[in-house]
């Protein structure tokens, strides 16, 4: 049975810090994209990071890009998530999320296999 454990969320004021964390178990870690989304409430998912099976390759989307950091370290089945300079529109829900899937696609969360319970994030103004 696969399994993603998100952990790390919590509050934080903006310009402020956190890093989250997702450890997968069940899965070949080294086969699989791992990717970082996040929804608000009442809007969609959104791409927030992804890191290629070797850790060599990553994707991020402008609202985020040099902001956020994501990495993996396969012998730990891990996968990590720093978010620094926190703004208030980065409150959301983040998922963790393993997926085959091409570095060109790994924006899309219909590639994604499996998926963490998410873990909250609140940024206060």
């Amino acid at each position: 049975q696969v399994q993603l454990v998100e952990s790390g969320g919590g509050l934080v004021q903006a310009g402020g810090s956190l890093s989250l964390s997702c450890a997968a178990s069940g899965l070949v870690f080294t086969d699989y994209v791992m990717g970082w989304f996040r929804q608000a409430p009442g809007k969609d998912r959104e791409f927030v990071a992804s890191i290629s099976w070797s850790g060599s390759g990553t994707n991020y989307p402008d609202s985020v890009k040099g902001r956020f950091t994501i990495s993996r370290d396969n012998a730990k089945r891990t996968v990590w998530l720093q978010l620094n300079s926190l703004k208030p529109e980065d409150t959301a829900v983040y998922y963790c999320a393993a997926g085959r899937v091409f570095g060109s696609a790994s924006w899309d969360p219909k590639r994604y296999n499996y998926w963490g319970q998410g873990t909250q994030v609140t940024v206060s103004s």
